[in-house]
C-alpha cells in the first residue's frame, strides 16, 4: 500500500471458511503536528526525565524499576514486567468476523482508533468480494483478535477501495450518558422558538467535508514558531466579541433575520467523506512542518 509506512499489523480475515491475508495502517496520525521540548531557561539545554522516589527522593534507574497495583494508600503489590508479558492473550493473527451489522446498529460512542485494511497480493480476490458484498447488503462487520498485546474487538465497513476497521472501546470504557444527562431539565420546545430553530438549521445545511475545517490552534503554533526563527514580531491574538442576546427568543429571531437571504441557495461546505479519497490537505501540516523544520531543538516536526 502507497502510505508511506510500515503496516501496524498484518495478518488474515476470515469470513465463513474464507480467508485473505491483510494489514493494517494507522488512519489517523498526529505527527504533523508541532511538538515542544521542554528547556532549562538558564541555559537552553533539554531537560531529561528522571524517576525519583516518592519517599526517599533518591533517583531510580530504569533497571530498579518494576510495575505496582495499589491495594490502598501507600501499599502496592508488585507485578513483574514478565508476569504481565505472561497474561498478553496468544494471537492466531486473524481477524474472524463474527457477525455482519446493519451499518447504524452501533453507538459511534464505542469507536476508538481507525485504520486502513488492505488486501494482500494474494487474497485481493477475496477480500474484494467481502468488502463489495458488504457494501451491497449495507452491512459492517464485528471481528475480534489480538492486536498490539490485547484482545480487541473491530468493527470492519467498507471504505473507498478497500475496508476501515475501527478498534472498538469496551462497555466498561464508555461512560453512563445517563450519568452525564442525570441533570438535565426537562423543556419541551415548541411554537415560534422551535419553528425558527428548524429554519436556522434548514438554512445551514451542507456535507462533510474534513478538508474544510482547519487546526487553527496549530496554524498559530506554526505561526509563532516561524516568527521566532526569523526574528520578527510575534503575531498578537485577534480579541473575540462575544453577543450577548437579551434572550433566547431574540437571538433565535436575529439568527433567522441574518439567515433568510441565503435560504434558497444553502452553502457547499464539504463532499462526502465516505468516497475513500486522500488528497493532501493544505496549510496546517505544510505550515507545521515548514516551520518546524528550521526551528532550533525547541521545535520538533
Amino acid at each position: 500500500m502507497a502510505l508511506g509506512q510500515r503496516a501496524q499489523w498484518k495478518g488474515f480475515i476470515k469470513f465463513g471458511e474464507v480467508s485473505a491475508g491483510v494489514a493494517l495502517y494507522t488512519a489517523a496520525s498526529t505527527s504533523d503536528r508541532i511538538t515542544f521540548n521542554t528547556i532549562n531557561k538558564a541555559t537552553g539545554h533539554r531537560v531529561n526525565r528522571i524517576f525519583i522516589d516518592s519517599e526517599t527522593e533518591d533517583a531510580v534507574p530504569k533497571e530498579a524499576q518494576t510495575k505496582g497495583f495499589e491495594i490502598e494508600n501507600g501499599q502496592y503489590i508488585i507485578v513483574d514486567p514478565e508476569e504481565v508479558a505472561a497474561t498478553i492473550p496468544e494471537s492466531n493473527k486473524t481477524l474472524e468476523i463474527e457477525a455482519f451489522i446493519p451499518c447504524t446498529d452501533i453507538d459511534d460512542v464505542y469507536f476508538d482508533k481507525p485504520y486502513y485494511l488492505t488486501p494482500d497480493k494474494m487474497g485481493a480476490d477475496a477480500f474484494s468480494a467481502l468488502r463489495d458484498g458488504m457494501r451491497k447488503s449495507k452491512v459492517a462487520a464485528i471481528a475480534r483478535t489480538v492486536l498490539f498485546r490485547r484482545m480487541r474487538t473491530v468493527l470492519i465497513r467498507p471504505h473507498g477501495k478497500g475496508l476501515i476497521a475501527t478498534t472498538l472501546n469496551y462497555d466498561y470504557e464508555v461512560r453512563s450518558s445517563a450519568k452525564a444527562f442525570e441533570e438535565m431539565p426537562k423543556l419541551k420546545i415548541e411554537g415560534e422558538m422551535l419553528d425558527l430553530a428548524k429554519h436556522i438549521i434548514s438554512t445551514k445545511k451542507g456535507e462533510f467535508d474534513p478538508a474544510t475545517f482547519d487546526d487553527s490552534y496549530e496554524a498559530a503554533l506554526a505561526e509563532l514558531v516561524k516568527a521566532k526563527i526569523e526574528g520578527k514580531a510575534l503575531p498578537k491574538q485577534k480579541k473575540v466579541e462575544v453577543s450577548k442576546p437579551n434572550d433566547l427568543l431574540a437571538a433565535l429571531r436575529e439568527s433567522a433575520g441574518m439567515l433568510k437571504a441565503a435560504a434558497d441557495a444553502p452553502k457547499r461546505i464539504a463532499a462526502n467523506a465516505n468516497t475513500g479519497g486522500g488528497r493532501p490537505r493544505a496549510g496546517r501540516g505544510a505550515a507545521a512542518k515548514a516551520a518546524s523544520s528550521k526551528a532550533s531543538p525547541a521545535a520538533q516536526g
